[in-house]
């Protein structure tokens, strides 16, 4: 029991770090809400998460490389902000010297916030993939960005797509680290999990008016259940980016693995030091 206690809090930890910039954007979403500015708020984020960014990478809680792969997720996210907010998808309701075609600059920040979790997710846990397959999930991503778009005046394939995702996944599992102790979970359920707190994280931030829906323009209501669907797959594009990175930077197989796995892995289980 003391050991399961000692590695949640160890893990707990470790997840507190890899959300540190979303955690700091929160932080200013709330605070703005609440304290008068002498600029729009939409403009007064922005000058707070390019603060964020530069002080992350003074202290070196982020590297150059990830700086520059998170910069990349902005200039992505702001690229999609302006196709979906022209489609009518969500909007920003408030005004802003920053806002171009309906999206203010700061959005971006919200993209490289999971890219930025990503990123510190593999450095802080040493994530090795086993069984990945490059070539398909990449095809399978590129593809899930391109539905996100063309959905609105083609066929909405999110669910083909998704058991694709799961096909090409199977049998992919992910070695991670917590203290001295190693573990291993499908990828598919990584992807999973983060898709769904990134749904919690969603109505917070909506909550907090970072952006709004349609159906919330009276009044605040929960973003459907199905998002957590969409953002599972909006992150497996987020995962390959940065796997396709760390491929370079030979970080992305697991060294030594003794043989290919089959069908799922338990959930999540401890696993040798070697693999």
């Amino acid at each position: 029991m003391r050991f399961f206690v000692v590695q949640m809090f160890r893990f707990t930890w470790a997840e507190l770090k890899s959300c540190a910039f979303a955690v700091a954007l929160f932080v200013g979403l709330a605070v703005s809400s609440i304290l008068p500015l002498p600029i729009p708020r939409y403009d007064a984020l922005l000058v707070f998460a390019v603060a964020v960014t530069v002080v992350f990478r003074v202290l070196r809680w982020e590297s150059s490389q990830e700086t520059v792969v998170i910069a990349g997720f902005h200039l992505v996210g702001l690229a999609f902000e302006m196709i979906k907010v022209r489609l009518g998808s969500w909007s920003y309701p408030e005004d802003a010297y920053t806002k171009f075609g309906g999206v203010p600059l700061y959005s971006g920040f919200l993209y490289a916030a999971v890219g930025s979790y990503v990123c510190a997710a593999w450095r802080i846990f040493s994530l090795r993939l086993v069984a990945y397959r490059t070539v398909p999930v990449t095809c399978l991503a590129v593809a899930i960005y391109a539905n996100f778009v063309s959905q609105h005046w083609w066929i909405d394939l999110r669910l083909p797509l998704a058991v694709a995702l799961v096909l090409a996944t199977w049998g992919t599992v992910v070695h991670f680290t917590v203290g001295e102790h190693r573990y291993q979970m499908p990828l598919a359920l990584s992807l999973t999990l983060i898709g769904f707190f990134l749904w919690v994280a969603e109505n917070i931030a909506t909550y907090l008016g970072a952006w709004e829906y349609p159906h919330q323009r009276e009044t605040w209501q929960l973003v459907h259940a199905s998002k957590v669907g969409s953002w599972a797959l909006l992150v497996s594009v987020t995962f390959v980016i940065v796997a396709s990175w760390q491929a370079r930077r030979g970080r992305l197989h697991l060294t030594g693995a003794r043989s290919r796995p089959r069908g799922w892995a338990l959930p999540v289980r401890r696993v040798p030091a070697d693999g």
